[in-house]
């Protein structure tokens, strides 16, 4: 599975498909990428896709996280569909459903 990002928009906003492993290497150069295109496209709704992600760590959080702020500033929301089972669980652990504008599905 290759780890990277495709984006794809929708009327429900752009949706940004992970894939592979999000761990520290991977989560750089994804968070960069989807951050342009927020910037770029200024969609109402970020969706966060992980359904061809295989692993996630701490990493991931960070990203959804960061994505959440970056999506703030041009007034945006964040969806995060999906998550594996487990992915979930670590998701809802983390706390990050508090976070305003942001929610999982």
């Amino acid at each position: 599975m290759e780890n990277g990002v495709k984006f794809k928009e929708t009327e429900n906003g752009l949706v940004a498909a992970l894939s592979g492993e999000i761990d520290h290497h991977a989560a750089k150069g994804e968070r960069e990428e989807i951050d342009k295109m927020l910037f770029l496209k200024k969609p109402s709704n970020l969706i966060l896709d992980f359904s061809e992600v295989g692993f996630m760590d701490s990493s991931g959080i960070g990203l959804i996280i960061g994505r959440a702020e970056v999506a703030s500033e041009i007034g945006a929301g964040v969806s995060i569909v999906g998550l594996s089972p487990s992915q979930k669980k670590l998701v809802r652990l983390s706390g990050i459903e508090k976070i305003k504008g942001l929610t999982i599905e």
